[in-house]
């Protein structure tokens, strides 16, 4: 995957040839590994592995693939927990995260980061946008994508085609945005999980990216059927779990707009961003999934891909208007008296 040799910023990030790290959960997936490698486009600066207990070569087998491999060992167990410690070891300025199992294509990598360079924060993959498709899902697990799909959409004010597929591609400066479950804290003593070390990862955040204002984007993905092996997902118990991710997000989504800060106290802006008159266009098979486009710096350079979410007003126009409504308030007591 060749990157720009042009010395112009990027509209948002002010990098014009960003490195790309690859984060890869794995578990047993020694038979699917050397499939999945063999796709991996040229130019991706750094591929991690994280290995969640392999009792097979996976570990063995990734390295003869590729010796410059990072292998981490995940601290918990869950696809979760694997993502959040892989992001932790990423040092490439973009992050895209794919199965080991063969199910997602990783030479569809350079659409997610054209994307990217041309100004989102956070790029979902679907298989029902344009230019998608799936050979694996059942027509009972799309019905349950749809309806929840339709949830998120009319909850959080988003255009999602595709809520529950992992990949994705985002800047790593999103890491601490999306508030991921701390990979140092212990394994409940009872075998259960913290919440978003499952399967419910992708949909928190997907929700979380959205919510946080950030321009989101999609890219139409097609989804493979598993190579070797089987997966580890319940259709009914991961729905559940999904569905019950969506209303936790939702009430921390009301919690976070009505203190305006985050849990650390840090409060969330999102910056306007100037866009290059050379940035490359957004490839036919990405699709707008925020529901208004944004203004941009400059109005002769509109990008048409990517857009704030959040339909209220902004927090200074908030403040604005409440310290006006200050002063009448003021204003009429001093003429009473």
């Amino acid at each position: 995957m060749p990157h720009s040799a042009t010395t112009g910023n990027t509209p948002s990030n002010h990098i014009s040839s960003p490195t790309v790290s690859v984060v890869i959960p794995a578990l047993n997936e020694e038979r699917n590994l050397p499939h999945v490698f063999a796709k991996l486009p040229e130019g991706i600066d750094e591929v991690i592995v994280v290995d969640g207990g392999s009792v097979d070569r996976t570990v063995e087998v990734a390295r003869e693939l590729r010796p410059d491999v990072v292998i981490v060992q995940q601290t918990r167990t869950g696809k979760g927990n694997a993502l959040a410690c892989g992001f932790a070891a990423c040092t490439g300025d973009i992050i895209v995260m794919i199965d080991a199992d063969g199910s997602t294509d990783p030479a569809e990598i350079p659409l997610f980061v054209e994307q990217l360079v041309a100004g989102a924060d956070f790029v979902k993959g679907s298989r029902f946008s344009k230019g998608g498709h799936s050979h694996d899902i059942t027509k009972l697990r799309k019905l349950g994508n749809d309806g929840l799909n339709l949830v998120v959409n009319v909850l959080f004010g988003t255009r999602f085609t595709d809520l529950c597929y992992g990949y994705n591609a985002f800047w790593r400066r999103v890491v601490p945005v999306l508030d991921l479950p701390e990979i140092t804290l212990p394994r409940p003593t009872d075998g259960s999980k913290l919440w978003g070390d499952g399967f419910e990862i992708e949909t928190m955040i997907n929700i979380r990216a959205a919510a946080d204002g950030m321009k989101v984007g999609e890219v139409g993905s097609i989804e493979h059927e598993r190579i070797h092996g089987q997966s580890n997902l319940n259709t009914f118990r991961d729905g559940f779990r999904v569905l019950r991710t969506i209303f936790s997000e939702y009430g921390r989504m009301r919690r976070t707009r009505r203190s305006g800060a985050r849990r650390g106290g840090v409060v969330v802006h999102q910056r306007p961003s100037a866009v290059t008159p050379d940035a490359p266009p957004a490839p036919a098979r990405n699709k707008v999934v925020n529901r208004a486009p944004a203004a941009a710096v400059n109005p002769a350079a509109d990008r048409q891909h990517v857009a704030h979410l959040n339909r209220g007003l902004r927090r200074d126009e908030a403040g604005t208007r409440r310290a006006d409504d200050a002063r009448a308030v003021q204003a009429r007591a001093t003429r009473e008296d």
